[in-house]
């Protein structure tokens, strides 16, 4: 019989992971592996995944490791012909790769805007594209999106937070797209404040000015975020598909 606990664990499943060589991609991977799953782990600087993948070996799953720029679509192939042909299938994809600038938006290039929505919206899509072919028997795709997507922070984000609010509504349509005709369920998290490498350099600033309206009163633990992303790859979440789960203390209610 299949307990509650059982729809928790990822065993005989493969994933993928990009932007996995720092911050939430870490926790990410180490997360789905502790789980049980095996994982292909993808992001640009490719010296840097080493060190997540002996979490993922050290969690008892296999893991390979690809230099993965998921703003070219022919990269986004190779990381999934990679994690099929050395793991042996595809089940899982968390689209976590992503960038972000803070120009204010009359100084912004087209340049500059231009780089942050090839990887967090054209690349997103090209990683989702490339693992849906692949996931033959169904799957699940987690987009990382932000509360971004919802709120400004007071910061000038106009490319990231366009970038993150396209994400939903692409979960969405994918969604509506996959699940019934493929079995691929497909949803978003959206993180509030975690201390990442992308954040780490004004992350005393944002702290100070938005802890007041975080009722939990701290900033979010990575391991909380991806314990979100466990639940949506499993069939835990099994009768979830087109949705975003918040996981910000509660930032977004006030």
């Amino acid at each position: 019989m299949t307990t509650v606990l059982d729809r928790f664990r990822l065993d005989g499943k493969v994933a993928i992971v990009t932007g996995a060589s720092a911050g939430l991609g870490v926790a990410i991977a180490q997360a789905l592996a502790e789980a049980g799953a095996d994982v292909a782990l993808g992001a640009r600087r490719a010296d840097k995944l080493q060190s997540t993948k002996a979490l993922v070996e050290g969690a008892g799953r296999r893991a390979i490791a690809v230099s993965t720029d998921i703003s070219d679509p022919d990269a986004c192939q190779r990381l999934v012909d990679a994690a099929v042909g050395g793991l042996g299938r595809l089940d899982i994809l968390v689209n976590n790769a992503g960038i972000g600038t803070a120009r204010p938006a009359l100084k912004e290039t087209p340049e500059e805007f231009r780089a942050v929505t090839d990887v967090n919206v054209h690349g997103t899509f090209w990683m989702a594209q490339a693992a849906a072919r692949a996931m033959e028997q169904g799957g699940s795709i987690v987009n990382i999106t932000s509360i971004m997507a919802f709120l400004s922070v007071g910061m000038p984000q106009a490319s990231y937070m366009a970038s993150k609010a396209a994400i939903i509504g692409m979960t969405r349509d994918l969604a509506q797209q996959w699940t019934s005709r493929r079995g691929i369920r497909v949803n978003a998290v959206a993180p509030g404040i975690f201390e990442t490498e992308m954040t780490g350099h004004f992350f005393d600033e944002l702290l100070e000015a938005q802890l007041p309206r975080v009722p939990m009163g701290r900033a979010g633990d990575p391991a909380e975020l991806a314990a979100a992303v466990v639940f949506l790859a499993g069939d835990a979440a099994s009768y979830i598909t087109g949705a975003t789960i918040v996981v910000d203390g509660g930032r977004t209610i006030l």
